[in-house]
């Protein structure tokens, strides 16, 4: 099977590549053609998965499909775009027809949750990696972006943290799951392999929220990139950051909020909103919670119930 034959098989015929109603021309030519309204802007965000790095090297290929465009669709949900379309640069060290059927399928799964078609992309032999780019829309001037943050403001998350963190050492067979519940080991790997793009979160914080981001290196770290792009400080009180309740059966309490705090891979979002927003964010979408303060100055503080700042030893994830 050549590689034309292989995209044929496994992508242009999938579930995830039939077209979308921005798609003019979708796989099969040497660029994809969109229909984007002159009114509107093109978000564009470019992620890469390495094996041995981002999973482990005998990482499920269904859950893989599913997690490598969650990730990367999170972005669009940050911005507040609405999906268009994506692509698939994939590397295989191998062909394996069982493997790429069920990678296609976990693929178009996630796909098919997030709204966002198949539009091309490329393969190639080598080390696996996958490197998906999405495309969104969204109207000028109303994207939500990290340099918007005003003092005064709320600081907020979508919902609770750590559990995909916490899954790590259960996805490496490094701890045992035994006294973990059905029920919270399920949302443990779920958090892991099938994050959930707060697609709809974002779309309504659209004129209501000043500066957004998704959860991907850690709430601190991430909520450095909003202190720092925006000129401000952000204060976040440890008592009310939510940590998930199987993260904490599986860990304990200490090393759980440890996880919701600089673990990584939520990829919930965290922004900051005026006060008076806050009912109406709420009531639409009643996970999200205030954790903290946008305040004059620059950084990121932790603070305990006393109001003194918690020293941290470790932010969050780093690529280098």
């Amino acid at each position: 099977m050549n590689e034309f034959e292989l995209i044929q098989k496994f992508f242009t015929r999938s579930a995830c590549a039939q077209g979308g109603e921005n798609i003019f021309l979708g796989i099969g030519d040497d660029c994809a053609l969109l229909q984007i309204a002159r009114e509107q802007h093109c978000a564009v965000s470019t992620d890469t998965l390495v094996s041995g790095v981002h999973f482990p090297e005998n990482a499920p290929a269904f859950l893989l499909g599913q997690r490598a465009l969650a990730v990367a669709t999170s972005d669009l949900a940050a911005m507040g775009a609405n999906p268009i379309g994506f692509t698939l640069a994939l590397t295989l060290p191998e062909l394996s027809t069982q493997w790429l059927q069920a990678f296609s399928e976990g693929l178009s799964t996630m796909a098919l949750r997030c709204g966002i078609p198949l539009i091309g992309g490329d393969t190639t032999s080598g080390p696996l990696s996958m490197t998906v780019t999405v495309i969104g829309a969204v109207l000028p001037c109303q994207a939500l972006v990290r340099s918007a943050a005003q003092s005064g403001d709320l600081l907020c998350v979508s919902g609770a943290l750590g559990a995909a963190a916490a899954a790590v050492p259960l996805v490496l067979g490094e701890i045992s799951s035994k006294h973990l519940s059905e029920q919270s080991l399920e949302q443990l790997l779920n958090a892991y392999w099938s994050p959930q793009p707060q697609l709809a979160l974002g779309q309504f914080l659209l004129g209501k929220a000043h500066a957004a981001l998704d959860i991907s290196d850690g709430l601190l770290a991430d909520c450095g990139h909003i202190a720092q792009a925006s000129g401000v400080s952000l204060h976040i009180e440890q008592e009310r950051v939510p940590v998930a309740c199987a993260a904490q059966q599986l860990l304990g309490v200490d090393a759980a909020l440890q996880c919701a705090l600089s673990g990584g891979d939520d990829y919930q979002l965290a922004f900051t909103l005026p006060a008076t927003q806050l009912l109406t964010v709420q009531q639409a979408f009643p996970t999200v919670q205030v954790i903290g303060r946008v305040c004059a100055g620059s950084g990121v503080h932790l603070m305990d119930r006393a109001g003194q700042v918690v020293p941290q030893v470790y932010s969050g994830y780093q690529h280098f």
